[in-house]
């Protein structure tokens, strides 16, 4: 339905379609209908209904207006509708139903607004407005048609490092920093936070997608996706961990795909095991984000993961973050250890704020947007700038960005022996 893109061929659709369940909607509709401009006899009897069955063999229009006062299940009706609303589909719809949690998930599910019956001419009046108002507004795709779309894996090193921290916010970041329409895709099925983080419920649109990979398409991307604003969509998963996700990994790559045409960039929250399951997740992206603490084990995974990286997406730009660093605490590995080991040198340190971290929870958001002024997120505020310059210079490595030095797995495994505590003199005379 309503999206944050403009779809193709929008402009060839009927201005306007109302499917009501009684006469008093109807005439209620009907001559503000007129004042827009919209014919009257667009006004159809019989609800969702009759909605589902017309839309289902004919075209959508620019914005439809369904009755939900017969319906036992509105939500679930709703997302019905969906199945046959084609992209850019504004909808309102009406009920009888004054109950502040069903207008929120039914505005989460992708209707515009939702009016309570009977109706108002003033409340139609502004709904049709606002309606068209969208419909009519430039798109922030269409003053960026040339643009390429960027996609940003984000890797964490070890559970725990906080990388689904980094990535929420960075979507956050791109998207109302940078102004660029994002959508988020956390690939940690059964345990994925980035809806949490963001204070949505996330839905079945990936498990769906995983159990039906046919049915991935625009619509389906549009229907699933959970809109956190008017530039950054998410979906996430909160499978049952007694259901074992069970698939070949094209799901998630179709799901990529989508995103490629529907938005301008692309924030993958990346469990490290899916590199191993499903290594062609990352062919079309064009950085890999990874997240480490300053760890012995951090380290350690940080060289495998690089030396992955440069094996089986050489293509890819690489940069390294340290996170969750504790100022003035006495670190496992220095920051010049650490790259000693990694034989490069860290793009961006992200301090530790534990207040900034409770508070962001607390409030149900990225702590991006939870510590707007505070100097931890200046790193990520950086990072996310220089991502979205370096997609839309279409570089193939962004500026802060530096390779990793050649040699060998095993000779990097090698220089942890520096890092172990040396034995005392007295101990080595023994």
């Amino acid at each position: 339905m309503n999206a944050p893109w403009k779809p193709a061929g929008v402009a060839h659709r009927e201005p306007f379609v109302a499917y009501v369940c009684d006469d008093t909607t109807a005439e209620a509709i009907r001559p503000i209908a007129t004042e827009m401009g919209w014919a009257a006899d667009k006004v159809n009897k019989g609800g969702l209904r009759n909605a589902v069955q017309s839309l289902s063999v004919s075209a959508s229009p620019q914005i439809l207006f369904v009755d939900l006062a017969e319906s036992g299940d509105p939500l679930s009706d709703i997302n019905s509708l969906a199945e046959v609303c084609e992209p850019g589909t504004i909808v309102i719809a009406s009920g009888q139903v004054n109950d502040v949690r069903l207008y929120r998930d039914l505005v989460a599910s992708g209707i515009q607004d939702y009016l309570l019956k009977p109706l108002s001419p003033d409340a139609l009046r502004d709904a049709f407005t606002h309606a068209q108002t969208i419909l009519n507004a430039p798109k922030a795709t269409d003053g960026a048609a040339d643009r390429p779309h960027y996609a940003v894996a984000v890797i964490g090193t070890r559970g725990g490092t906080g990388a689904s921290t980094v990535a929420t916010s960075l979507a956050w970041l791109m998207s109302e920093k940078e102004q660029r329409t994002t959508a988020m895709l956390d690939l940690d099925v059964h345990f994925g936070t980035g809806a949490l983080a963001l204070d949505l419920e996330p839905g079945r649109g990936l498990t769906d997608a995983i159990e039906n990979p046919s049915r991935i398409d625009g619509l389906f991307i549009e229907r699933a996706m959970v809109r956190a604003s008017d530039k950054l969509s998410v979906l996430s998963a909160e499978a049952p961990i007694n259901s074992p996700i069970v698939t070949d990994g094209s799901a998630f790559y179709q799901l990529q795909e989508e995103m490629r045409a529907a938005f301008e960039c692309t924030v993958v929250d990346l469990p490290r095991n899916m590199l191993v399951a499903h290594p062609h997740l990352v062919s079309d992206m064009q950085c890999a984000v990874i997240v480490a603490e300053l760890t012995l084990a951090a380290a350690r995974d940080t060289i495998r993961i690089l030396s992955w990286l440069k094996s089986n997406a050489p293509h890819m730009s690489t940069l390294v973050i340290a996170n969750r660093v504790h100022a003035g605490q006495q670190l496992e590995i220095s920051r010049k250890d650490f790259e000693g080991s990694i034989e490069r040198k860290i793009d961006f340190v992200v301090p530790f704020d534990q207040k900034l971290a409770a508070q962001a929870a607390k409030l149900g958001k990225p702590i991006a947007e939870a510590g707007k002024s505070s100097k931890t997120i200046a790193p990520l505020v950086e990072l996310a700038r220089q991502l979205c310059l370096t997609g839309d210079a279409g570089a193939a490595e962004p500026v802060t960005g530096k390779k990793p030095k050649g040699g060998s797995l095993i000779g990097r495994f090698t220089d942890f022996k520096s890092l172990l505590p040396k034995k005392p003199a007295a101990a080595k005379a023994k």
